[in-house]
């Protein structure tokens, strides 16, 4: 079965999170440091291609109201180029995603200095397992 790859792009660095092979389960997966834009992307379709992905779900950082920000646009050009590296993409809502895995990371006693090696894909792995969510309903 087709697995998804969760995406939080970061100025930094970049957070994979993976499906498991019935799409109900994220995991995280690894972090990237950002290159440019177009290594980046190939790097991701490359893993997406080796761990055969269906559609990169990429987060998609809308602000709290709804509209588009100077994230969003960075994102969206981003996804431009996923596309052009052979991926399937679907932008996806991440507002908040951050914070929600900084707190599951705070509750299992991992301290601020040791996440920054984590969040990223910890944000990955919530903005996926919030995607899987709605493809249940």
């Amino acid at each position: 079965m087709p697995r998804w790859i969760g995406v939080d792009l970061g100025t930094r660095r970049i957070g994979l999170a993976l499906s498991d092979s019935k799409g109900t389960l994220a995991t995280p997966y690894l972090t990237l440091d950002r290159t440019s834009d177009e290594h980046d992307a190939r790097a991701i379709a490359e893993i997406a291609a080796a761990e055969r992905v269906k559609e990169v779900v990429l987060g998609h950082p809308l602000k709290l109201d709804g509209t588009r920000g100077a994230a969003a646009f960075v994102t969206e050009a981003f996804a431009e180029k996923l596309k052009a590296a052979g991926a399937k993409v679907k932008l996806f809502d991440e507002r908040l995603t951050t914070v929600e895995a900084t707190k599951k990371l705070q509750s299992k006693g991992v301290k601020a200095r040791q996440q920054r090696g984590r969040i990223d894909k910890a944000a990955a792995t919530v903005l996926l397992q919030a995607f899987l969510d709605t493809k249940k309903r």
